[in-house]
């Protein structure tokens, strides 16, 4: 992998992370038109690391929130904090417990599965069609919904089904407000990603050649920069119901995945 393909990949991660459009999937389709040859471990840990980054930007978009939370837990008061974080915790369970059993199994989806991420990303764009259709509520989100949701971001670790997109659609769906929805989906994700690093750190599976890590650097950065911008982004269409375009755009590059599949 170049520099330049570092970067182009590095961009469309840290956009889809936060856009409801499955970055996964798009890596996967870039890789593909790029014509990366990397074996499905190594594509998976380019994508574990730009994941890694644009974790990283969601917790400068929501410092302050984070913050708030670890003071709060500090206080050691079955207060706010606390309950919020219990829910993020139980929100993994479903995600953790699929990724430790089928870790293997999902390694395979990320070895140029065009076909499958196009038929994941026709699903996505019916849950947020189904979303965006929905009632805007006042709800927040309760211990129950916190585990519903989790399911719907277990799901979308295959390529193709936006786990952003999935899981602020599930939320819209169980009556969350749309605010509340981006904000938990956003920092569900954040101790998985940090969860996977390390296990993989620990394991020894993320041990890099010197020549890798010129483009994992860049990639890293670019991923980085890109969801800053586009988890504002995000936040700002969710709370003007403004999914049914990610909706079409998902119908009409799964269309094209599926077509060029079964063409090539």
């Amino acid at each position: 992998m170049d520099i330049f393909e570092a970067i182009v990949l590095g961009v469309i991660q840290g956009l889809t992370e936060f856009l409801p459009v499955s970055s996964s999937g798009h890596l996967e389709l870039a890789k593909a038109i790029l014509g990366d040859t990397s074996v499905p471990e190594e594509s998976l840990t380019f994508t574990v690391v730009l994941h890694f980054a644009t974790a990283l930007s969601t917790l400068v978009i929501f410092r302050k929130e984070v913050f708030e939370i670890f003071k709060g837990l500090f206080q050691f008061k079955w207060n706010d904090e606390l309950k919020f974080s219990l829910k993020i915790i139980l929100s993994m369970i479903p995600a953790v417990f699929v990724g430790l059993l089928f870790e293997k199994q999902l390694e395979a989806f990320f070895g140029g599965k065009i076909l499958l991420v196009g038929a994941m990303l026709i699903v996505t764009a019916i849950l947020l069609l189904l979303a965006d259709k929905a009632k805007n509520t006042n709800k927040e989100v309760s211990f129950l919904n916190a585990v519903i949701i989790g399911i719907s971001q277990a799901i979308a670790m295959l390529p193709g089904i936006s786990r952003s997109g999935a899981t602020i659609s599930t939320s819209v769906l169980l009556g969350i407000d749309r605010t509340r929805a981006a904000r938990f989906s956003f920092l569900m994700v954040v101790p998985l990603i940090f969860g996977k690093i390390g296990k993989d750190v620990l394991s020894g599976d993320l041990n890099f050649q010197s020549s890798e890590m010129m483009p994992i650097s860049i990639g890293f950065i670019a991923a980085f920069v890109s969801g800053l911008l586009a988890c504002q982004w995000m936040i700002a269409l969710v709370k003007k119901s403004k999914l049914t375009y990610f909706s079409i755009y998902c119908a009409i590059v799964g269309l094209i995945a599926i077509g060029y599949s079964l063409l090539s």
